[in-house]
């Protein structure tokens, strides 16, 4: 009985040697394991692996420069100021008892604007005007007694030093008379002045005093009046600019000086001022010069204190070379475009931008007229790379350069010259 086991081992030892020696898909048909059945057809497939196809070349759009005539801008931000403001100050002390004007107004110059009690100087007036008839009538009596004091002197009735002591009192008696004279105009000033008046035409702004109340001279406020035609629109200049602007005056008179304003809610510069103003130094602290340019407003609707975008004429027109503002790439610290060559292989090349005209951006140096840039698909180009070039034309687009840019504008702008 054990030698029958025992030979039944060995022969089962042999039989799982010979399905060991199987390969895999042998093994899982006869033990049945779906997984190993599974293993072995991955393991038959994958070992013999098919080519990939390669890629194709990446479809691009090109474009040769446009090339038109420029006129460059200086772009700046600033901010209307009124060309001329005054505080209105009482010139005499009192109580007002009259306001004539509504808050906000325009008002011209002369028109009057408040009235302090005037009773009080008219006194004053009369009392001064009585002071110069008794004066004048001291005057008449000295003059007398000098007359008659002479014609005794020639009689030998009186001495000279009687004759001199008259004529000092003729001359006291002047003195007092002119004396009560400047009290009178003195007087009347303060008459006058009871009635304020606006210095300067603009608008006026609220009443800072209403009737009632006692304001003391030249010290309580009652408004102020901005003058706004023209209007001040003042801006700092980087030392840069200042420098190109200046050594472009000296190159030709008047470049530089014409400036276009547009508001903040304004799509086009329809404001015009003339340059009339720069500082006398640069600020230490912001290496900037402050300047100034002067709008005519004669509807009085720009205010002090709005904002507004100016740019200021580069001097003269320029030829340029015009690609679309995403064809210009930033790589690292410069500029590039990406340009296709005659082998349709791609080539980055470095280029020197000016400003952005419109949906376009001049590029100053680094291109050529006859390059073909890729306008689309710059995504997908790479230098050194093959491409399929799709030939098409760059065309301004005047929506674009109407519009008003979504933030603050660069420091240098430009638009197309009129043909």
């Amino acid at each position: 009985m054990i030698s029958q086991f025992s030979a039944s081992d060995a022969e089962h030892k042999e039989l799982g040697s010979r399905i060991a020696a199987r390969p895999a898909w042998q093994r899982a048909a006869l033990y049945g394991s779906p997984l190993l059945l599974l293993a072995a057809a991955v393991t038959y497939w994958t070992s013999d692996p098919s080519p990939a196809a390669a890629p194709s070349a990446p479809m691009v759009t090109v474009a040769a420069p446009l090339e038109r005539e420029i006129n460059q801008w200086d772009d700046y931000v600033g901010r209307f100021e009124a060309s001329r403001s005054v505080e209105v100050r009482p010139r005499v002390s009192g109580q007002i008892i009259g306001v004539h004007f509504t808050d906000g107004q325009i008002v011209q110059k002369g028109q009057l604007l408040f009235t302090i009690d005037p009773r009080p100087f008219g006194a004053a007036l009369a009392e001064a005007k009585a002071s110069v008839a008794s004066a004048q009538s001291d005057l008449s009596l000295a003059e007398i007694n000098l007359g008659r004091a002479r014609r005794l002197l020639e009689a030998e009735a009186v001495s000279q030093s009687d004759v001199d002591r008259l004529t000092a009192n003729v001359r006291s008696a002047e003195a007092a008379l002119a004396a009560a004279r400047a009290r009178v105009s003195s007087r009347a000033l303060d008459v006058e002045f009871a009635y304020v008046r606006a210095p300067i035409s603009g608008r006026i702004s609220d009443r800072r005093i209403d009737p009632g109340n006692i304001v003391g001279a030249n010290e309580t406020l009652l408004t102020t009046i901005n003058a706004l035609d023209p209007i001040y629109f003042t801006f700092d200049v980087p030392e840069s600019l200042y420098l190109k602007t200046a050594r472009q005056r000296q190159a030709k008179d008047g470049a530089g000086e014409t400036a276009e304003i547009r508001l903040q809610d304004e799509a086009q510069y329809s404001w015009r001022g003339k340059l009339d103003f720069t500082d006398n130094g640069i600020s230490q602290n912001s290496g900037t010069i402050r300047a100034r340019a002067v709008v005519a407003n004669p509807t009085n609707f720009l205010a002090p204190g709005m904002f507004g975008n100016m740019r200021l004429a580069d001097g003269g027109t320029t030829p340029a070379l015009l690609v679309p503002d995403a064809a210009v790439r930033t790589d690292q610290a410069r500029k590039i475009v990406l340009v296709v060559g005659k082998d349709d292989t791609v080539a980055a090349k470095p280029v020197e931008t000016g400003p952005l005209v419109g949906n376009l951006r001049a590029i100053r140096s680094g291109i050529a007229k006859t390059d073909r840039v890729i306008v689309q698909g710059v995504q997908f180009a790479m230098p050194g790379a093959k491409v399929k070039p799709r030939v098409t034309q760059i065309k301004f687009d005047a929506a674009a350069a109407k519009a008003p840019p979504a933030s603050v504008p660069s420091a240098s702008q430009a638009t197309l010259a009129a043909n």
